[in-house]
């Protein structure tokens, strides 16, 4: 499918570096530090994030566990499968133990607290399986994630991460309100529209950073649905051709460094009737009290119901599926979530997607997508297609 040439150009941070070994060493003396305050030996990490935030080593997520023992008065230990040794030595100032091979005779985990020697530990995840044989290896046994609220506010230096990825995150909807309606026009599809606007800025993503970040994630996602289609908040992206009169939702996620940002948008295919414009004020007014809501420091349940009452306010409560959004950082969707449930009070630092939606099924869907970052002096949205697009723009001639 031929694509006119796009005006797309790379956010101006060109220089940009992976977050230093110092960063990680840093995070590893808070999370001792807090071990200590609770009267624990160490922590033990197992959730791939966690290990990922305290190490820097974009760890391959599979069915053997990695964990990471923080000591209190002793250097770190990582412990890995004996096939991810030579990637785990790469990790500074860090020892390396490893166990062979997963399921084997003897769980993994249950060696790694076997290799800690510590009597009184927490741990951030453990299987419900492991949970009584664990607990008679030790005195006392946490399960408390204390690598949460550290990574749930984040520092200058991974915000600058996360403000790079939102704007390339931008500019695969560039791409696609340009280049979309000529594709559009010789009959492309749901899937030939994303993968020309995510080829075309991931070779962009790779040019401009690719040879500094080669040890970490750095990606474009997406998604792209179409008419009735759209009532679906998450699906498979189809050869379906999108027909004059509907909206196509663009979901867009960019990784840089192994940190995440989003940015999303529904476009119009031809020109936006009476109905749909209300719909897309609708939501652009839940966005805007989620905005007030976070520069009041609200707690995180309290920013969503703000945020959903200026749907159900727009009589579209029926039409709610999911929660005004989550968390962002060395993971796409992680804890602080704004939604019920949640009662964490939103802080500076915070970055959360904010993401109303509008969902009736059989005929059609709605969605937009905005990088939040929470600062002192009020929120920066760190994805600027919408800004940059007012509601009547957001048009696909056809």
């Amino acid at each position: 499918m031929k694509a006119p040439p796009s005006r797309s150009r790379a956010p101006e941070s060109s220089a940009l570096k992976p977050l230093p070994p110092g960063f990680h060493g840093d995070v590893r003396e808070r999370l001792r530090a807090r071990a200590e305050a609770e009267g624990l030996d160490g922590i033990l990490l197992l959730g791939a994030g966690n290990v990922r935030y305290a190490t820097g080593w974009h760890v391959s997520v599979n069915e053997r566990p990695v964990g990471l023992w923080l000591p209190l008065g002793a250097k770190a230990l990582l412990l890995v499968p004996l096939l991810e040794l030579e990637n785990a030595q790469a990790v500074p100032r860090i020892e390396v133990r490893t166990y062979e091979e997963f399921p084997g005779k003897r769980p993994p985990v249950l060696w790694m607290i076997e290799e800690t020697n510590a009597r009184k530990m927490a741990v951030d995840v453990l299987g419900a399986e492991l949970l009584a044989p664990s607990r008679a290896m030790l005195d006392r046994l946490d399960l408390v994630d204390h690598a949460r609220p550290e990574r749930a506010v984040k520092h200058d230096a991974e915000l600058t991460l996360i403000r790079e990825a939102a704007g390339f995150a931008d500019m695969v909807l560039e791409r696609l309100l340009s280049a979309g309606p000529d594709i559009i026009r010789q009959g492309g599809t749901e899937a030939d529209l994303m993968t020309d606007s995510t080829a075309h800025v991931g070779k962009i993503l790779a040019d401009t950073h690719g040879d500094a970040f080669q040890e970490t994630k750095t990606k474009i996602t997406a998604s792209v649905h179409s008419g009735p289609r759209a009532a679906l908040p998450h699906g498979a992206v189809t050869a379906r051709r999108p027909q004059p009169g509907e909206p196509i939702i663009a979901g867009i996620g960019c990784s840089l460094g192994g940190y995440h940002a989003e940015s999303g948008v529904t476009l119009v295919l031809g020109e936006i009737r009476p109905e749909q414009r209300r719909i897309m004020e609708a939501m652009a007014a839940a966005g805007a009290a989620t905005v007030d809501a976070l520069e009041r420091g609200w707690r995180c349940d309290r920013v969503n119901e703000a945020a959903l009452d200026a749907l159900r306010g727009a009589g579209l409560g029926d039409a709610i599926r999911h929660r005004i959004g989550h968390g962002m950082g060395v993971e796409g969707h992680e804890a602080p979530w704004l939604a019920p449930g949640d009662d964490t009070p939103t802080a500076p630092g915070m970055v959360f997607s904010c993401e109303p939606g509008v969902y009736r099924p059989g005929l059609d869907g709605w969605r937009t997508i905005d990088t939040l970052v929470v600062g002192r002096e009020g929120v920066e949205v760190a994805s600027r297609f919408q800004r940059d697009h007012p509601l009547l723009t957001r048009v696909l001639p056809c």
